[in-house]
């Protein structure tokens, strides 16, 4: 599968709900019940780090209408100036195209991102049985830190969440 990562455009968003809307229904990527609208998204995110997989078609590619296979994207964590240089790491693939490399093609240039844009300390919470993007994480660099024990509900049951961390070896050191 040929693909390129490029950054997140207005234009992407209609595929990016969708695609997050396909991990909530797994109901292991997220707390999350429904997606936000586009403004809501864009400003919990910063701008300088998030991006798309995008695939070309045959005839999809004159009409210039590039097919998005996932996207990544990071939200900081505090506001406060000694936490500018920490985020959490978002990563979603469509349904159709995982186990296919993307979501570890977006999750590399999400890191190079991050560290050109002075990020140190990259984060993420997953769920437990959300085994594949452990293994995706991990493969990464990013490193297990705790179980986050019944952090939260969802459909009326308590979830653990594991928070894994990437430090940057060219950022902050």
């Amino acid at each position: 599968m040929r693909y390129s990562i490029v950054p997140v455009t207005t234009e992407h968003w209609s595929a990016i709900r969708r695609i997050y809307l396909e991990g909530i229904a797994t109901n292991n990527a997220t707390f999350a019940t429904e997606a936000p609208d586009w403004e809501s998204w864009d400003a919990s995110h910063r701008r300088d780090c998030r991006v798309v997989a995008l695939q070309s078609i045959a005839g999809a590619a004159e009409a210039g209408e590039p097919i998005v296979l996932g996207w990544a994207a990071l939200s900081p964590v505090s506001s406060r100036m000694v936490y500018a240089g920490v985020a959490e790491v978002s990563v979603y693939v469509a349904a159709a195209a995982r186990g296919r490399g993307v979501g570890k093609a977006l999750l590399r240039a999400l890191i190079e991102e991050s560290e050109r844009n002075g990020i140190w300390t990259l984060q993420a919470g997953i769920f437990p049985e959300n085994v594949a993007s452990l293994k995706l994480h991990k493969s990464c660099g990013f490193r297990e830190l705790g179980v986050r024990k019944k952090i939260g509900k969802m459909l009326d049951r308590w979830r653990d969440v594991l928070l894994l961390e990437r430090r940057s070896e060219k950022t902050g050191v």
